[in-house]
């Protein structure tokens, strides 16, 4: 089963996908003998510390139903009543044993696979009635195990209630020269002692089955390394796949940079393989940011959509490399580099301002000796 003739090994750990799947179904590690001892050893528990008031209660109970009134006896509606009260009595003396095992019950089952209700697991499933199928399941590793925990319990049993037998054989000779009262008593204290002992010595069974259904539910979910690959493509896509929705996204924020190059103020150019586009509003920045970046083509891109938009575009490569590898899109520029962009920008606005200072007696920047400080420097 964990292997098949087309070499497909059941050797990859289940991923979160399948065991979210399987614990929606109800397949988790669960022990059936976990759950009982802890309730046979919390039964006997209680048995010891209130069996006193359980007998004492029941003995009250039986009491007033062999001592009720004679007219009782002709009266259907009196016995009704009784027969109802009786009931109630009985069910409030024993209450504390049914909440008992409910609680361990659940906290059992918890300990070992965790909380888990599933309507899947509850639904009526025809091929466990397939007796082929039953036969397969008998002689299958569970149905193996289920034999050997049925003849370990047998054994166990047998052999500390032989112990219990003889280590209480004179206690048990002994009652039949006591009072009845106080032989009950006695009785009662031995039964309750080899109840808890007994019910404890289903722990060694217990401590075999917890690692066995962990074991047989991680080898259960084990998938083969086709199937991890069908998983993922299932939820990551296949590559294909992926990377056509990598180009797509690429292209999209693209062309969300290309409409934000119209509202430049500068495009600082290397001058061919690199472009970074900057605005600075001073009313609304601290420093100015970029909007737009990009090498080769996508530079290439940029330059002709401020061209085409008039927006200014100057041949600075120390400070186009310096920015473009220190600053992300939509950041502000950083410190160092204050002087350098506040330069260009301030040749910028003059040019922009030719009629007032005049064009041809403007002294233009050297935009190749800008302050760029060494760390902020980069080679091309």
């Amino acid at each position: 089963m964990a292997e098949s003739e087309s070499g497909q090994d059941k050797s990859e750990q289940a991923t979160p996908k399948r065991e979210r799947e399987a614990r929606e179904k109800g397949q988790i590690a669960r022990s059936k003998e976990l759950a009982t001892a802890a309730a046979l050893i919390a039964a006997a528990s209680l048995f010891i510390v209130m069996g006193e008031v359980f007998v004492r209660s029941l003995a009250e109970l039986v009491r007033r139903n062999f001592t009720i009134p004679r007219e009782f006896v002709f009266d259907e509606g009196a016995m009704t009543v009784q027969l109802s009260s009786s009931v109630n009595d009985g069910l409030f003396v024993m209450l504390p044993l049914f909440i008992l095992m409910v609680v361990v019950a659940v906290l059992a089952n918890i300990m070992l696979g965790g909380f888990s209700f599933s309507t899947k697991a509850l639904a009526f499933k025809g091929e466990k009635l397939d007796p082929i199928k039953g036969l397969g399941r008998v002689f299958a590793w569970r149905g193996l195990m289920e034999m050997f925990k049925g003849l370990a319990k047998f054994v166990l049993v047998g052999t500390v209630g032989l112990l219990m037998l003889n280590f209480y054989s004179d206690g048990l000779m002994q009652m039949g020269r006591e009072a009845l009262p106080m032989a009950l008593g006695h009785a009662g204290e031995i039964l309750v002692w080899s109840f808890l002992v007994i019910s404890s010595a289903l722990l060694v069974v217990v401590a075999i089955d917890v690692p066995f259904q962990v074991w047989d539910h991680q080898r259960q979910m084990k998938m083969t390394k086709q199937e991890v690959k069908d998983e993922y493509k299932q939820t990551e896509g296949s590559p294909e796949v992926k990377g056509r929705q990598r180009r797509l996204q690429m292209e999209m924020a693209q062309r969300r940079m290309m409409e934000q190059v119209p509202s430049a103020d500068v495009v600082v150019t290397n001058p061919t393989h690199y472009a970074v586009a900057l605005r600075y509003d001073a009313s609304k920045m601290n420093a100015p940011v970029v909007v737009a970046k990009g090498v080769d083509l996508v530079a290439s891109r940029i330059r002709a959509v401020a061209v085409e938009y008039d927006v200014t575009v100057l041949s600075a490569p120390p400070l186009a490399r310096a920015i473009y590898y220190s600053t992300e899109l939509d950041e502000a520029i950083p410190d160092g580099l204050y002087r350098a962009v506040a330069q260009i920008l301030a040749y910028v606005y003059q040019l922009k301002q030719g009629p007032i200072y005049g064009k041809d007696g403007l002294k233009p920047v050297d935009l190749d000796e800008l302050p760029i400080p060494d760390e902020l420097r980069r080679d091309e």
